[in-house]
């Protein structure tokens, strides 16, 4: 941590999940090490994103891959890729299109990235239920998207949305960038057919931070690629400010291949032990309500949750926060989510961490 010092820059405790502004995951030494090896050499780095976007492909059991500069970039190769496949003499054009391309979204799953998939020129259209799919679908239309996150709407569902796009001949595109783990999501979305899926590789799968992965159909993937590489075109394509390194090709894989070899199920054991420690240390404190919650759609792993009941008269959860980012070392705690809440992901609670974390809050709640 010595680098930190000399940056004057505090570590800190991270309660907050995978977020990218406190740094994604902790790499493994072994994808490090296959990093600093990938960094001892130069390749052609066409042919290297070739080859590692393909193991990708066989790892998740996909017709095709492709590696991306994390899974903003992702979903801005997937809305290019769409854009392209229904001309595909729009790829000089993106994003200066005479006429709008749209995507249509439901309107419960709009978020902070809907910027992304309008960084090609395209326009979202909104829609509330299947009928209004079929009434807002227009000869502008090149795609569906499909958000899942925590405390973000549903929609149709996966399987609904894909059945509805099918009558138009339009691909679904899916944003599930913290959707892994569990395992499971790695096929769930293919399997029920969408044409493209974006995960980030630095969450979960704990691989560079500023790497991210498509998942889908080859004619799409070979659409969004060409949008991404484009070393020896004559005009560099939207892509081309999203380029990934070597030694980031090279980390993802490795980082992906060890994600998929571990005991998941143990790990997520481990998350619930380092949770119910919390939960159980803070739960006879009057005025609060303390659980373990671990839904697997809005909570990522099994999270302690402090809620504050009508009779609690300590500090709001504001200045609890504040507090917690403040002390040494900094603790970063979830930002609510059902409610006025503080919750405590323990995806990336390093060992014993979780005793600071509580004996913190107890100082702070017990007064």
């Amino acid at each position: 941590m010595d680098i930190y010092k000399e940056l004057n820059i505090k570590t800190i405790i991270n309660a907050q999940s995978w977020v990218t502004k406190l740094g994604g995951s902790i790499m493994s030494t072994e994808v490090l090490d296959a990093m600093n090896k990938a960094s001892s050499a130069f390749v052609n780095v066409e042919e290297l994103h070739e080859k590692c976007s393909e193991q990708i492909a066989n790892l998740c059991d996909s017709e095709s891959a492709l590696i991306t500069s994390g899974c903003a970039s992702a979903i801005v190769l997937m809305s290019a890729a769409v854009i392209c496949a229904k001309d595909e003499s729009f790829i000089d054009e993106i994003p200066n299109l005479a006429i709008r391309p749209e995507i249509l979204i439901d309107s419960s799953q709009r978020n902070h990235y809907d910027s992304t998939l309008e960084m090609t020129g395209a326009k979202l259209i909104e829609y509330k239920s299947a009928d209004d799919i079929r009434k807002k679908v227009t000869e502008e239309s090149v795609a569906i998207a499909f958000v899942e996150a925590p405390f973000i709407g549903l929609g149709l569902g996966i399987n609904e949305t894909v059945k509805i796009a099918n009558e138009f001949d339009l691909p679904v595109i899916v944003d599930a960038s913290a959707r892994i783990p569990p395992v499971d999501n790695i096929f769930k979305f293919i399997n029920a057919g969408a044409s493209m899926v974006a995960y980030s590789g630095g969450k979960g799968i704990r691989g560079p931070q500023n790497t991210g992965f498509i998942l889908g159909k080859k004619s799409y993937l070979d659409l969004a690629k060409r949008n991404l590489i484009c070393f020896s075109d004559s005009k560099a394509k939207i892509g081309r400010s999203m380029k990934v390194s070597k030694e980031c090709l090279v980390g993802l894989v490795v980082a992906l291949r060890l994600f998929l070899d571990i005991d998941q199920q143990e790990i997520w054991v481990k998350w619930e032990e380092k949770a119910k420690f919390i939960v159980d240390e803070l739960s006879h404190i009057e005025g609060l309500d303390v659980k373990l919650e671990d839904d697997r759609v809005n909570r990522e792993g099994p999270q302690a949750v402090i809620y504050f009941n009508d009779n609690w008269r300590g500090l709001s959860s504001k200045q609890i926060r504040s507090i917690l980012q403040s002390g040494d070392p900094p603790i970063y705690v979830g930002l609510g989510g059902h409610e006025d809440e503080i919750n405590l992901a323990m995806t990336n609670i390093q060992e014993g961490q979780e005793i600071i974390i509580a004996e913190k809050l107890k100082d702070i709640l017990i007064k």
